[in-house]
């Protein structure tokens, strides 16, 4: 018996075809597998961590509201008591700050006076040995900002005051400005911690960027009327306006400034170097002063130390009681 045997080609040929039957088959599988990938529902994306509920408790040696004051030229020490300032009995400020201590127990309004070398060396007089004017007012924003910075951390819904004069109303308010523009000391979202902010002869004082009580005299603070010539006297650099004024804070910001003023109410400068020297010679002036008195300013009878005074008890009458544990 003999077998048929099969010639080359047609094995080739067979082989050939079922090669290409394979090839189409894995291609379509693969298609079917894509498919399948393509239209299977895709997992949901992970949750993020819940977001912790707001602090609605704080510790017990937290105050309600932290009064922050800082004082003028010459009112203050970098080694002063910040609960019980003695650097200059005389000082402006202890007539508001003193009276809101008495008013209030420490536990509703903690009134804390920042400790800062408060100088302004008079570049004219080459024996003056006080501390320039940037090393004091920088020293006394950094001590303002740390101070907030730490009492909110410490004690997340205490509320703020901000008062300050002459020097420190420029502090003070440009710790307001870093605030209300969310350049930094709290977090944007706790601006609103910040509840007032009164300044008396501030020195980048622009008007109708806060509400001005009283008498509005015309002209700016001397850091501003300055600002053109920014570094032409070295330790005394004069910042102009601040950049977005208060921002949100704008409506919580009263300012007070006595007609004549140099320090707040400076007219347009021609001379800068005699502007300099006037504004040495400004922080003692009878109109700076005496804000403690009417003769200068007044406002429906009050001085500006009373109305301050009048306008931050109102204030923390007004703050939010906060729970403690």
């Amino acid at each position: 018996m003999s077998r048929t045997k099969t010639a080359p080609g047609t094995r080739r040929s067979r082989t050939r075809r079922w090669l290409v039957v394979a090839l189409v088959l894995i291609a379509v599988i693969g298609l079917l597998l894509w498919i399948l990938r393509a239209c299977a529902p895709k997992p949901p994306p992970p949750t993020p961590p819940p977001t912790p509920p707001p602090t609605k408790a704080q510790s017990a040696d937290c105050p309600d509201v932290e009064v922050v004051v800082i004082p003028g030229t010459w009112e203050s020490s970098a080694r002063d008591d910040p609960f019980h300032p003695h650097a200059n009995p005389k000082s402006l400020m202890l007539r508001v700050s003193s009276a809101l201590a008495q008013k209030f127990p420490a536990n509703r309004a903690r009134v804390y006076t920042i400790p800062y070398t408060a100088q302004f060396r008079n570049p004219t007089n080459l024996g003056d040995r006080q501390a320039d004017y940037d090393v004091s007012r920088r020293q006394g924003y950094l001590r303002t900002a740390g101070h907030i910075t730490e009492v909110n951390k410490r004690c997340p819904i205490t509320t703020f005051v901000i008062l300050g004069f002459s020097q420190g109303a420029v502090i003070g308010g440009d710790a307001a400005s870093n605030i209300g523009n969310g350049r930094g000391i709290l977090n944007p979202e706790d601006e609103g911690l910040v509840i007032g902010v009164g300044l008396i002869a501030d020195g980048r004082r622009v008007a109708d960027q806060q509400n001005d009580i009283g008498p509005n005299p015309p002209g700016v603070g001397a850091e501003v009327a300055l600002g053109g010539f920014r570094n032409l006297v070295p330790g005394i650099t004069m910042n102009g306006p601040r950049e977005g004024g208060f921002g949100t804070l704008r409506d919580r910001v009263s300012g007070i400034c006595a007609p004549g003023d140099l320090i707040c109410d400076s007219p347009t400068v021609r001379n800068p170097l005699r502007a300099v020297g006037q504004l040495v010679s400004a922080a003692s002036n009878p109109v700076h002063a005496l804000y403690a008195t009417p003769k200068y300013w007044e406002y429906n009878g009050a001085t500006a130390t009373q109305w301050m005074y009048a306008w931050a008890v109102g204030v923390i009458d007004g703050a939010p009681h906060p729970k403690h544990f």
